[in-house]
């Protein structure tokens, strides 16, 4: 009886995997049918990948369907296996992306400046989100994708502090608007404050936007406009540095959300420190931890581990990594999606945007500032 229980729950996941993966596919090729309009109307440089994460219009479809056709209860089962495990393994494998060598390009003086501009992000939105008396799971997803790297760091938090699908999405929505607003319009500013300063443009782009794919889409459209490939590499190195603090992040924002929510009794009582640290982002610094000593051990021997080839090594964790973002992810998004009902946005209203825009344009100020007064002691 046993047996035939387990059988059935495991066939009783189908229906709504099959369902996550049509729309992870319809997502991913609906972001690149964009990128295309956006490159044929010429907002994009040529070469330039699709600024909308594939995440993000999955999400976006999940909801639809979700609302206008519905979906059977038996697609639940699936669904909500994708959301929980999928999610998990994504994350476990973007730690493949980072090698935490890269922040050590950024020197002495780097660094700071990425931390300040992250605790502006994390703060600022931690506060209005008080002042305005809004969700605080809702204030905390948007400081963690406002202050670190978008929709992955979003997702990372979300399930530590217990937020909910309409939080998620509306989350991811918040940070995606205003990186896209930052991709397209930061490249002219920073050249009107820093033109002929190409590091202190690459640290501005790749500390004031969220998302990497948008940082990236911002430092193309500048080495189009102005011609100077070094912003982009810096962008690059920037963005990347500010991603490796997701590790220290995610479980501090959570003891934040848990320590404020005990005193209200919104999250219930603060859990064990060790609790703060879910498996998920400790398997993240390990496969981040793996990419280092590979990569390291290519620059000092010729082979990463003393086994594979540059080649192969690049290979092995550019694929495993891309699969994590871009399918894993995707695919507990899809889910995201599909379990949210258009009737629990009513509640939210249009404040959390507001907190999204006044962040958004805090983590701009600050790097503007803090790049002007000490971008020149930053040499890469």
């Amino acid at each position: 009886m046993a047996s035939n229980q387990k059988t059935y729950g495991v066939i009783g996941l189908v229906p709504g995997l099959i369902a996550c993966l049509i729309v992870m596919f319809a997502g991913i090729y609906g972001a690149k049918e964009i990128g295309q309009l956006l490159l044929a109307m010429g907002i994009l440089p040529k070469g330039g990948a699709s600024p909308i994460s594939g995440i993000f219009v999955a999400i976006l479809l999940g909801i639809l369907i979700r609302n206008f056709l519905g979906l059977p209860d038996f697609f639940k089962t699936g669904i909500g296996f994708s959301v929980k495990y999928a999610l998990r393994a994504g994350i476990i494998l973007l730690g493949l992306r980072l090698s935490l060598t890269e922040a050590l390009k950024l020197g002495a003086w780097g660094l700071p400046l990425i931390v300040a501009c992250i605790s502006a992000g994390l703060f600022v939105t931690l506060f209005f989100t008080k002042k305005l008396h809004q969700s605080n799971r809702l204030g905390t997803l948007i400081a963690t994708g406002t202050g670190i790297c978008g929709v992955t760091a979003i997702m990372a938090t979300a399930p530590v502090i217990k937020a909910k699908e309409n939080e998620i999405s509306y989350a991811v929505a918040n940070i995606t608007i205003f990186g896209l607003i930052g991709m397209l319009f930061y490249p002219y500013l920073a050249h009107f404050f820093f033109a002929g300063e190409p590091v202190k443009a690459g640290l501005f782009l790749g500390t004031a936007i969220h998302d990497t794919a948008q940082v990236t889409g911002a430092a193309l459209i500048y080495d189009q406009l102005y011609d100077s490939d070094v912003v982009v590499d810096v962008a690059a190195i920037t963005k990347l540095t500010r991603n490796v603090f997701i590790i220290a992040v995610v479980p501090f924002v959570s003891y934040l959300f848990f320590r404020s929510g005990s005193k209200n009794g919104e999250a219930g009582k603060l859990p064990k420190w060790y609790k703060l640290f879910p498996l998920f982002i400790l398997g993240f610094l390990f496969l981040s931890l793996v990419r280092t000593i590979g990569d390291a051990t290519v620059s000092s021997s010729g082979e990463a581990f003393a086994l594979f080839s540059p080649a192969t090594w690049e290979s092995f964790y550019s694929f495993w990594s891309s699969f994590g973002s871009t399918y894993m992810l995707g695919l507990a998004m899809a889910g995201v999606g599909l379990s949210t009902n258009f009737k629990i946005f009513k509640g939210l209203g249009l404040k959390p945007f507001y907190i999204g825009m006044i962040a958004a344009l805090s983590v701009g100020a600050v790097s503007l500032l803090l790049i002007a007064v000490f971008g020149d002691l930053i040499k890469l």
